[in-house]
């Protein structure tokens, strides 16, 4: 439409919710259709958390709150980042956000200009690159091979900076793969960014807590404190404790980042809910043991999901060390034809075989920016997954 801004014209609506939005609507119509595209965990939140907000709205805390967020929240956020990453920051070193979201496009705008390049690596979280067209910035994807662990190398983040590099982006544990950097890994990448001081990193550390087999989670700042000053350290409530419709996320960085940021929210959202806030201070401040009973379920349900995709023929999964995603390839069924003569021709093709025939929603992975692969989410039950899982495999050996 004529009046629509040209940087509005320039993005995508999210794949994701695309795709919820179609199984929604077939289930509506009444097709038992089976969700695998949800990036949230279904598990309630725990109940001292909600039991914070109700109390902090029979306190009256309903006000409007400063922009950058509480001061109780701040400092259960600066005790977090000390206590879990070794991490020290002050009260104007954090900012509050209406989601990790926020926090990335808060930083975007407050920092991108026209012209200034962003490197993502792919498979990436569909939101980056996008976030970053509507800052006026240009992406620049690099592509983290299932060979190398879907992680990027020092040589090809050193191959990637130029000078008009602004940020680079890192997201670990990964969405879509579940792929985690370690330590050692995020040293590496660190040599090559002391090497580029112009350069900046965004780390987004959502899945922090979701890991597995006894993985160590570290993030930048804490493996390369001399980069400390040019990382923003982003996480949230959403994903740990099943927060996700309380819209809370947060970052630590320098303080003239933050009030910048904090400039830009002003004229935006203002601040997020108060009622929320409260709830991110129990969670921050609270107990945590109700992770290891999620962690065993979640878990469980990686190793059946990987198990059984592997043993469909045509596909090919990677066991992926935190999240809770899987990426499988679906390069063996790429050019086989469907029982109504349809050519699978590439990974969308497939996930909308998947749906149309076999009724489970899944996402593609050109939406993630490496392709021919799919996304599942594998928050829901260990039966709906193994029902999903069937029904692949079904519509699979009917390709030909």
């Amino acid at each position: 439409m004529a009046f629509l801004s040209d940087s509005v014209a320039r993005i995508k609506p999210s794949p994701t919710i695309a795709v919820t939005t179609r199984a929604a609507e077939l289930k509506a119509e009444g097709r038992d259709v089976i969700g695998l595209g949800a990036g949230e965990p279904d598990f309630d939140t725990p109940d001292h958390i909600k039991e914070a907000a109700i109390e902090a709205i029979r306190r009256g805390e309903t006000k409007y709150t400063p922009v950058h967020g509480t001061k109780a929240l701040r400092e259960a956020i600066i005790a977090k980042f000390e206590r879990e990453n070794g991490l020290k920051y002050g009260l104007n070193d954090i900012a509050v956000c209406c989601g990790g979201k926020q926090v990335l496009y808060n930083a975007a705008i407050a920092t991108i200009n026209p012209g200034d390049e962003v490197i993502i690596p792919a498979p990436y979280w569909v939101s980056y690159p996008d976030i970053v067209v509507m800052a006026g910035g240009t992406p620049v994807i690099v592509p983290a091979a299932e060979a190398e662990g879907f992680k990027i190398t020092p040589a090809q983040l050193e191959a990637a900076i130029t000078p008009k590099t602004k940020w680079v982006v890192l997201n670990s544990p990964s969405n879509p793969t579940g792929a985690a950097y370690t330590g050692a890994e995020l040293e590496a990448l660190a040599e090559v960014l002391v090497r580029h001081p112009h350069v900046w990193t965004m780390t987004d550390d959502i899945y922090e807590h979701i890991v597995y087999d006894g993985f160590a989670f570290r993030t930048l700042a804490q493996v390369a404190p001399d980069l400390k000053d040019r990382v923003l350290s982003i996480n949230g409530v959403s994903k740990a404790f099943s927060m996700t419709g309380w819209r809370v996320g947060y970052a630590g960085g320098p303080a003239e980042l933050i009030k910048t940021m904090a400039k830009v929210q002003s004229q935006s959202s203002t601040h997020t809910s108060s009622i929320s806030q409260a709830a991110a201070v129990a969670a921050l401040n609270g107990p945590m043991g109700f992770l290891d009973d999620w962690l065993a379920q979640f878990r469980s349900r990686r190793d059946l999901v990987v198990e059984k995709l592997n043993a469909i023929d045509g596909l090919s999964c990677a066991v992926p060390e935190g999240a809770f995603y899987v990426y499988p390839s679906c390069a063996g069924a790429i050019g086989k034809r469907t029982p109504d003569g349809n050519v699978i021709g590439n990974d969308s093709d497939f996930v909308a075989y998947l749906l149309e025939a076999g009724d489970v929603a899944a996402v593609q992975g050109t939406a993630f920016g490496l392709e021919p692969y799919f996304r599942i989410s594998y928050a829901t039950s260990a039966k709906a997954l193994t029902e999903a899982c069937a029904r692949i495999a079904r519509v699979c050996g009917e390709l030909s």
